[in-house]
C-alpha cells in the first residue's frame, strides 16, 4: 500500500536522458580511455557520459569537451572524496585544499558543459565516527560554513553541487535524504541540491519513493543501479514506482548508471566488487540502458 501514491500503471510520461559513469569500465579516467569509451557509449544509445575527477589532471577538460561533442554526448561530473579530502573535523589546511579541489571540479564541469557535480562533498569515503546529537549539529554547521564558498563558486559557473548521501558503511555523516536536506537547506538552491544514488538509498531509506518526494525540487542528479550494484532491472527495486516519484518531483535530468569494474584492483576494493555483476561490463551498461528505456514512453 505504501507504494500506491507514486505507482503509475502505464509507466511515467517523462523521458529522461540516460547516462553511464566511466567507472563501469576504468579508473582513473584518462584522455585515452575517454576517447575509447565515448564513441562506444554513443553507439549504444546513451545520452550522457559521467566523468569522475579522481585527481585533477587525470583528464583534460577542453579535450574531453571536444570528444563528447564529437560523439553527441552530454556530460555529468563526479567529485571524488578520497583519502585526505575533508570539509569537517579536519585541520584548516585540509579544508582549504578540499575546497580548492571542489572548485576545480566545478571548473571542469563548466568546461565540459555539465550542469552538476555530484558526490559526498563532506568527508572522505570510508571515514566514520560516532557523534552525540550536539556534535552532529556542530559538524553540520561546520559543513555548511565550509561548503558556502564552493557553492558560491558553483553559482558563478552555472553549476550545481549535488550532495550525495552514502550508506552507513561509507560515512557516518550524511546517510539519508533528510540528513542531506538539513545541509542543502541552509545553502542557496541555485548552487546546491541532492545527488540521489539508488544503491545507497536502497540501504538507508525505508521507502524510496517517499524519500524522493521529500527531496523534491532539491534533486540535482540521480545515479541508478540494481540493488546488487549491477544493471537496473531484474533486481529488488521497484523501478516503475521510483521513476513515478522522480516524475512527480519534477526531476528531468539524466538517470546515470553507476557501477564499477572488478578488473581494477583499486576501484574493486574501494567499491567492494568481489564478483562479476554481469557477463561483461559492456553488458551491464547495455542491459541497464535497455531496461530504463523500456520503462519510458
Amino acid at each position: 500500500m505504501g507504494m500506491q501514491p507514486w505507482t503509475v500503471p502505464d509507466g511515467p510520461a517523462t523521458t529522461w536522458p540516460v547516462g553511464v559513469n566511466t567507472w563501469v569500465w576504468t579508473s582513473p579516467l584518462t584522455d585515452r580511455s575517454l576517447a575509447d569509451l565515448a564513441p562506444r557509449v554513443a553507439d549504444w544509445g546513451f545520452d550522457v557520459l559521467e566523468l569522475p575527477v579522481e585527481r585533477l589532471g587525470d583528464w583534460d577538460p577542453p579535450r574531453a569537451a571536444q570528444v563528447l561533442a564529437d560523439n553527441g554526448l552530454g556530460a555529468s561530473v563526479s567529485l571524488v572524496m578520497g583519502e585526505g579530502r575533508e570539509l569537517v573535523a579536519a585541520d584548516a589546511g585540509t579544508v582549504r585544499a578540499t575546497q580548492d579541489y571542489l572548485r576545480s571540479v566545478v571548473d571542469a564541469a563548466h568546461t565540459v558543459g555539465a550542469r552538476v557535480i555530484g558526490g559526498p562533498a563532506y568527508a572522505s569515503v570510508g571515514r566514520t565516527w560516532r557523534t552525540t546529537p550536539q556534535e552532529r549539529a556542530d559538524a553540520c554547521a561546520e559543513l555548511v560554513e565550509h561548503l558556502a564558498p564552493v557553492v558560491e563558486h558553483a553559482i558563478a559557473a552555472g553549476v550545481v553541487v549535488g550532495l550525495e548521501p552514502l550508506n552507513r558503511y561509507e560515512t557516518s555523516l550524511v546517510n539519508t535524504v533528510d540528513q542531506a536536506l538539513e545541509i542543502v537547506g541552509a545553502l542557496p538552491a541555485e548552487g546546491i541540491g541532492l545527488m540521489l544514488d539508488v544503491y545507497h538509498m536502497n540501504i538507508e531509506e525505508r521507502d524510496l519513493p517517499a524519500a524522493v518526494e521529500r527531496a523534491g525540487a532539491r534533486i540535482a542528479a540521480v545515479q541508478v543501479c540494481g540493488n546488487d550494484r549491477g544493471a537496473p532491472g531484474g533486481d529488488g527495486i521497484d523501478w516503475p514506482a521510483l521513476l513515478a516519484a522522480l516524475e512527480q518531483a519534477g526531476y528531468a535530468g539524466p538517470l546515470v548508471i553507476e557501477s564499477f569494474t572488478g578488473e581494477n584492483a583499486t576501484i574493486a576494493t574501494a567499491a567492494s566488487i568481489w564478483r562479476p555483476l554481469a557477463a561483461s561490463q559492456d553488458t551491464l551498461a547495455i542491459d541497464g540502458l535497455a531496461y530504463l528505456r523500456g520503462l519510458m514512453p
